[in-house]
């Protein structure tokens, strides 16, 4: 099969200009954006791009494999669509056509308890084979309802949350009216009023709304209500407790987010679950901690008895690689894609995948790294 590229975007860089060109600031500052002085946030980056790598050019060498077996599925790449919340904010439908590029290429496409395509679509796109992220409620009736809807929709792989135990501090949310409660100001209509691309496709799409939530929620809320809702209902912290009653009464894969540290990756191990994705929120939730890549070096050891992933910070297919050579069996990515849909539409899912793609197999050319598990054979330790 022929994959789309568009020559003239072969970066996340490009695609994020364009991105930028073509949606609301409040829409854009929503995804470019961290919290407090996104000092955490351009460190998960850079600090990824610290890393370096051996080459080996008078070696046999075969071709590069990047297909990787992951809780039993192989995918086509070491990398998975990250969960988002909101991405109908974003980009009209652009949680739907992520998750049609993730079937296409053969990816993991992980839905958000807070974006704007419910359990049964992304079920319905993906066959039932979509992961599905847990913001722990605060009631386990309604904790029951959502894990027997996405059993029920074919979901065998469930990611609860660990990292968002209070509602961030983002100054540009804050300001663009994107806080708690939201507001719309004139400033922000105006917004919508000059980009009409997005504008149109908000008007034919549909407000965008909680869909996986809807059914719980009361009917005829305005937006200041029905932040006090998701408030009350989602606000807290992940605590063992709730981790070995998900253990208990989840029967497939259990993944926590948001680990990134020894103590609590052997917690994890402890409690039975099968996977971690060391992760930051993408520098959204504390400006002042370690970068992913600094946490992921830190879990080494736990290779083996836990699948360690990890997402954020990651821009380009020599981000993946670096983290896979940090010890990472497998990533996710989130802006990157969303980037991608935003600047080009209906395509940029597709043509982001088959950049991150390409360039990932041209670095394991040219280190001859024939498996992504052989990765961590080229670190150069600094």
């Amino acid at each position: 099969m022929t994959h789309y590229f568009n020559g003239n975007y072969p970066s996340v860089d490009a695609l994020r200009i364009k991105a930028k060109q073509r949606m609301p600031k409040f829409a854009f500052e929503y995804l470019d954006g961290g919290c407090f002085s996104e000092i955490n946030l351009q460190r998960n980056t850079q600090d990824i791009r610290d890393v370096q790598l051996q080459p080996y050019y008078l070696r046999d060498y075969d071709s590069a494999n990047m297909k990787t077996e992951l809780f039993g599925e192989t995918y086509d790449a070491p990398f998975g669509m990250s969960p988002v919340g909101l991405q109908g904010l974003m980009w009209p439908k652009s949680c739907e056509i992520l998750a049609r590029a993730t079937v296409v290429h053969k990816l993991p496409f992980v839905l958000s308890t807070v974006t704007t395509a419910n359990i049964e679509t992304a079920a319905d796109i993906t066959d039932g084979k979509f992961w599905f992220q847990l913001y722990h409620p605060a009631k386990n009736e309604l904790r029951d309802k959502l894990l027997s809807r996405i059993w029920d929709a074919g979901c065998k792989t469930l990611v609860i949350l660990a990292d968002t135990p209070t509602f961030a501090y983002r100054p540009k949310e804050i300001k663009n009216g994107l806080s708690i409660p939201p507001r719309m100001t004139m400033d922000n209509i105006l917004q919508m009023c000059t980009h009409p691309t997005w504008a149109l496709s908000q008007l034919v799409s549909g407000s965008p709304e909680f869909k996986t939530m809807k059914p719980y929620i009361p009917k005829g809320l305005n937006m200041k209500h029905l932040a006090e809702f998701m408030d009350r209902n989602f606000n807290g912290r992940l605590t063992q407790d709730k981790i070995k009653a998900l253990r208990d009464s989840w029967k497939g894969n259990l993944v926590i987010k948001g680990i990134v540290n020894p103590e609590e990756a052997d917690l994890a191990v402890k409690l039975g679950v099968d996977g971690l994705i060391v992760s930051n929120h993408g520098g959204r939730q504390l400006d002042n901690g370690q970068s992913t890549i600094a946490a992921l070096k830190t879990l080494k050891e736990y290779k083996g008895k836990i699948k360690i992933m990890m997402d954020g910070g990651l821009r380009s297919g020599a981000d993946i690689a670096n983290s896979l050579a940090c010890g990472a069996e497998f990533t996710f990515v989130g802006r990157a894609p969303m980037f991608g849909v935003a600047a080009l539409g209906k395509k940029g899912g597709d043509h982001t995948f088959t950049m991150l793609k390409r360039q990932l197999q041209q670095v394991m050319q040219q280190v001859a790294c024939e498996k992504v598990e052989d990765f961590p054979d080229h670190l150069i330790d600094s």
